[in-house]
């Protein structure tokens, strides 16, 4: 599904009005029955209940009272609190409030959380947020964030209006305070807002309604931030042998840093890749040796440090040229040597290449090397590291995360997987997936590392690269939410996730169409 910027919402609207005289007040009014549709299916029966609206002074507002002519129509008790006076309604939202005034909803402005607004509130079987839509910019203030706290604190049921207010549109940040809402239903597309955290959070279950757009409305190409939505995996051919499944050379670790090459080079054995080739210091093999048999082991010259030697470099291109795919840096450490043969590596190796973890901090020092690569570049920084490679500060990454991803894929030609909840998986083209699965549990020290490897695996097991980057994070975090289920999030380590992989694995294989549901985003 695509997800929009404000702007292009704006758009949208504009010109489902413009171009195919959709007019205003009739999306207004499907926007608040798809509301009402979500109410009347959580809570059934509405007759007799007691509602409290929220209603702000612009569109948001509008959509918030038909919500409450609705509700009132079909027997609820409601009462509306009218965030500014309804001399600022215009055109489709001042049409519903005249309705709800002349057909007797209970309605006044709310001047601040007083004894009578709070008892109503707690009276309330559930509320509506409908104070503040998707395009607010600044700090919430005033009697809109008393609105906003009341409802938090209230702990009732609580359905949004678009977005939970107080939540940024194109950023998902919080403004100040945000709704907590249980409940959202979004128009038209969902916004980033909906989508990137804290945001998402916010929103609870999140619904789109289409609001009546026609496919080409909202199937529009030049919104080309989209949810990454699950691909089929190849089969596996049952006459295959390990090269069938992918041959892929790891440069990662040293004297200490045992667990980077290790889980990046089994996790693509636990993810159905064929033959893990391990060149790492010499004195590392020992340790990991004996836990990953499986893995075939290069041990490289190194420096008095314990870490990869420069002088390892003519060995390193000899051994790329027999595999398909390369990743270098998992726990290659900052040493000056290591750092610039990492460098010279990405420039000479001619075949895929994937970055991650202290080969990241080197590329970081001479982007330039990926002007002449002939072979494509995935790079899977974290926020840190992408705020080193675009010279930013981590605020700044977070603040922009899409935009940041996009700009340096398509200045630099690569693919870029930025690391976090809901990981943004950018595109050379401009494309850019927000990736749905995973869970706090995975914030801890090598689940970067299983990524790598399971993007690896997909490609050897046939996905073009876009698709194995696109599949390796969904995977990734889809085995991440199965041991969650299985152990729970506290205390889920690297290994935890890299041992659910083939779980994960089976279900992509078997219960695509569940997958596609489970983390899709239902429409109404």
């Amino acid at each position: 599904m695509r997800i929009s910027t404000v702007e292009q919402m704006h758009a949208l609207d504009k010109r489902a009005i413009e171009k195919y005289g959709i007019e205003e007040k009739l999306l207004m009014e499907n926007a608040g029955h798809a509301v009402y549709f979500i109410i009347s299916k959580i809570l059934q029966d509405i007759k007799g209940k007691k509602f409290v609206v929220f209603a702000g002074p612009g569109n948001n507002g509008g959509d918030a009272l038909v919500v409450a002519r609705k509700l009132h129509s079909n027997g609820a008790q409601v009462k509306v609190y009218l965030m500014s006076s309804p001399d600022k309604y215009h055109g489709a939202a001042r049409m519903n409030y005249d309705i709800a005034k002349r057909i007797g909803i209970e309605m006044e402005e709310f001047s601040g959380a007083d004894a009578i607004v709070r008892l109503d509130v707690e009276r309330a079987d559930a509320v509506v947020d409908g104070i503040l839509g998707t395009g607010i910019s600044r700090e919430v203030a005033g009697k809109y964030r008393e609105a906003i706290e009341l409802i938090n604190q209230s702990a009732k049921l609580v359905f949004s209006v678009d977005i939970p207010s107080g939540i940024n549109g194109n950023t998902g940040r919080i403004m100040g305070a945000a709704v907590k809402a249980n409940y959202t239903v979004t128009f038209g597309l969902p916004k980033i807002g909906n989508i990137l955290y804290p945001g998402f959070a916010h929103c609870g279950k999140l619904y789109v309604s289409h609001i009546s757009f026609p496919p080409e409305n909202y199937d529009d190409e030049e919104i080309n931030i989209l949810t990454n939505d699950p691909v089929p995996i190849p089969p596996r051919r049952e006459d295959g042998h390990k090269g069938t499944f992918g041959d892929v050379l790891f440069l990662a670790g040293a004297k200490k840093y045992f667990g980077a090459p290790f889980f990046s080079a089994m996790s693509f054995l636990k993810a159905g890749g064929g033959y893990a080739r391990l060149a790492t210091a010499g004195s590392v093999v020992p340790f990991i040796g004996s836990e990953g048999r499986e893995i075939v082991y290069y041990p490289l010259e190194e420096t008095e440090e314990g870490t990869i030697a420069y002088t390892s470099r003519e060995e390193i291109l000899k051994i790329s040229e027999m595999v398909d795919m390369v990743v270098i840096g998992p726990g290659t450490t900052l040493h000056e040597r290591t750092q610039r043969l990492i460098t010279d590596l990405i420039a000479r190796i001619d075949k895929p290449l994937l970055v991650d973890g202290d080969g990241l901090t080197a590329l970081a020092s001479k982007v330039e090397v990926l002007e002449d690569r002939k072979e494509p570049v995935v790079l899977t920084p974290h926020p840190g590291e992408m705020a080193r490679l675009v010279k930013m500060s981590v605020k700044d990454v977070l603040d922009n995360s899409i935009e940041i991803a996009r700009d340096f894929a398509m200045s630099h030609g690569v693919i870029i997987a930025l690391k976090g909840a809901h990981t943004r998986i950018a595109m050379p083209d401009g494309r850019v997936y927000v990736n749905l699965t995973g869970n706090s549990g995975m914030a801890t020290a090598g689940s970067g590392d299983v990524l790598t490897g399971t993007i690896a695996a997909m490609f050897g097991l046939g996905l073009n690269l876009e698709e194995a980057v696109r599949m390796g994070v969904f995977v990734h975090g889809l085995a991440g939410d199965i041991a969650a289920e299985k152990i729970g999030k506290d205390g889920m380590t690297a290994r935890d996730i890299m041992n659910a992989l083939p779980e994960a694995m089976q279900r992509v294989r078997n219960n695509l169409e569940e997958l596609q549901k489970r983390y899709g985003i239902e429409v109404v």
